[in-house]
């Protein structure tokens, strides 16, 4: 089930004065002909320029629904954690209303954060450089020597910058900077649907084991949002020594395993799933796999969930949020320029779960795709092998293929939206082709910078 806080609008007023940022600062550029949708084509600038990544901040980050956290890390009020949205830091809390709410953490005086840690409880968010200090709700509750400002300096105009809309799903806090957004459930469209085969198990929903799992690659985000996507077909070549380690010892991964059959969702969002499809497709970890009741699950979600996208998936919600149904590994992928991103991984298990089996989900995530997983670590270096060649000049200037699958969408009458074969680059070429017309599409942002300089 959706829930949804109150929605506040645009977010804190910020006064501006004379101020009047140069137009020119922010020159947009048309990428009309980047992305060949039709001809299954990209070209590799989309992860190497600069200017190009700085308008992906403006154009495809600020006016998104974005990953915050999970509801199980706000339990009481003053709760918080500290993310990002783009390369924006953010604070996400629990006012003392029980409303998770997310602020911009940077002091409104100086511009320093107002809270360096990564998660805890607190009363107030003070700024160590100056003292400003910010209640649970946003508002400047404390300025040192307040006296020697001007008369008409407003405390009340000066609260922390609120990210105006914070919604969830199914437990998954999700914020937006957009002051008029397309609310989240509607943006996921037949997303939840895929969602749901993770999410709802039962109705207690998820909790987070483990804590927060950070680490940095030297490659550009979208390589890693395309490929929880759209790209099964990576698995057997550079998965090949995790497979051989994980079958019986002496043997070769089972024929149904390397050579799999299924399918993959496109979603015009730029969301993507794929997942093999078998009746006896399972949890990977063998103790979640004998807790598990399947005939409950197929009840509650039916049989075309359990044997597909619960199990052996992987997917992206657009456009850096990530998740592996197998071992309950969600992920973001926060852009640090062009060449780097942070990944922040959590991972969430059914809160009904006995704790020996929650242990034994917590484990295999690590092995697998934990920061060292032996899955983990092979994609993180695929990712880096294209992005450490991506800046030569003919290199550079030679198309990516993305034509698998081409043609072969459809509605397969078994599952939402369309769906290509498992082996496809449909979700990668909607991701794109999501990309593509954000990038081309004037956010609400500069609407308003328009209406100012007709003004002026």
């Amino acid at each position: 089930m959706t829930s949804t806080n109150e929605p506040k609008g645009a977010a804190t007023a910020a006064p501006r004065g004379a101020l009047r940022r140069p137009a020119d600062l922010a020159r947009n550029i048309d990428v009309s002909g980047l992305v060949d949708t039709e001809g299954g084509l990209l070209d590799r600038m989309v992860f190497t320029d600069g200017e190009l990544y700085r308008q992906e901040l403006r154009r495809v980050f600020a006016p998104s629904w974005l990953f915050l956290a999970h509801t199980d890390q706000f339990h009481r009020p003053g709760d918080f954690f500290t993310t990002y949205m783009g390369e924006d830091p953010v604070i996400v809390t629990l006012d003392r209303d029980r409303r998770i709410r997310a602020y911009l953490n940077s002091c409104r005086h100086r511009g320093a954060r107002v809270c360096r840690a990564d998660s805890g409880t607190t009363r107030n968010f003070t700024c160590t450089y100056h003292g400003w200090s910010y209640n649970l709700d946003g508002s400047l509750v404390s300025v040192p020597n307040r006296d020697g400002y001007p008369g008409e300096f407003a405390p009340a105009d000066w609260g922390l910058v609120e990210v105006p809309h914070v919604e969830t799903y199914h437990g998954l806090v999700f914020g937006t900077w957009n002051p008029d957004p397309v609310p989240l459930r509607e943006s996921l469209g037949d997303m939840a649907w895929y969602m749901d085969a993770m999410l709802d198990h039962d109705d207690e929903g998820t909790v987070v084991v483990g804590g927060v799992h950070k680490w940095v690659l030297e490659d550009n985000w979208k390589l890693a949002a395309e490929q929880f996507a759209t790209d099964w077909y990576h698995v057997n070549m550079s998965h090949a020594s995790a497979l051989m380690l994980l079958a019986p010892a002496g043997r070769k991964p089972k024929d149904e395993v390397v050579h799999r059959s299924g399918r993959q969702y496109a979603d015009p969002n730029g969301h993507g799933a794929g997942f093999p499809v078998h009746p006896r497709n399972r949890f990977d970890a063998q103790t979640v796999h004998k807790w598990t009741d399947y005939d409950a699950l197929r009840e509650r979600l039916g049989a075309a969930r359990v044997e597909g996208p619960l199990t052996n998936g992987h997917a992206t919600v657009f456009p850096n949020f990530s998740y592996l149904p197998v071992n309950g590994s969600v992920r973001v992928w926060h852009p640090k320029g062009p060449d780097r991103m942070e990944v922040w991984a959590w991972t969430i298990v059914d809160k009904s779960m006995p704790e020996e089996v929650r242990e034994a989900q917590r484990l295999y995530n690590l092995r697998t795709f934990g920061p060292s997983g032996i899955f983990e670590q092979d994609d993180g270096e695929n990712w880096s092998e294209v992005q450490a060649i991506a800046h030569g000049f003919i290199t550079n200037g030679v198309a990516l293929n993305y034509q698998m699958g081409m043609g072969s969408e459809r509605h397969d009458g078994r599952h939402p939206g369309l769906t290509s074969e498992l082996y496809s680059d449909a979700a990668g070429r909607a991701f794109y082709g999501r990309w593509r017309e954000l990038m081309n599409t004037p956010a609400w942002h500069e609407e308003h910078e328009e209406t100012e300089e007709s003004k002026a």
